[in-house]
């Protein structure tokens, strides 16, 4: 059985190589590599795999869930310029996919032992764009 829980967060980035021109960042990344920055509305989805508790009924507690993910991925990089302010994005483009992948090396280590195993982390850049990550 799998259960999600979601989370938001709004967070600036560049996406830019610095081994790179500007020219080349932009042609590679387009308005994305504004030196500037832009922000997003990130939505998080984390599923979670496992039986029912035969207790609680529950495959996992989605009050400690919740606070996981706010301890983990909303109080570290919401209102935050991800580049300047949230390791590793000081030397790894926060991509969608690079952040998604950060999300995943934070939670993975928070639900080991559990009763339930984390499945996937979906992160959405933007309503129509979005990064899954399943169990590998």
């Amino acid at each position: 059985m799998f259960i999600t829980r979601k989370a938001e967060f709004s967070a600036s980035h560049v996406c830019a190589n610095p081994a790179w021109s500007l020219e080349e960042n932009r042609k590679v990344y387009g308005p994305d590599a504004n030196p500037n920055g832009h922000g997003h509305n990130y939505v998080l989805e984390v599923t979670v795999e496992g039986e029912p508790d035969p207790v609680t009924g529950m495959v996992f507690d989605l009050r400690e869930l919740k606070q996981i993910l706010n301890q983990e991925v909303v109080e570290p990089m919401d209102h935050r310029f991800l580049n300047r302010e949230v390791p590793p994005f000081d030397r790894v483009i926060p991509t969608t996919e690079n952040i998604a992948v950060e999300i995943r090396r934070r939670l993975e280590p928070r639900l080991r032992g559990k009763t339930a195993k984390l499945r996937n982390v979906r992160l959405y850049e933007t309503a129509d764009l979005y990064v899954d990550i399943g169990d590998e």
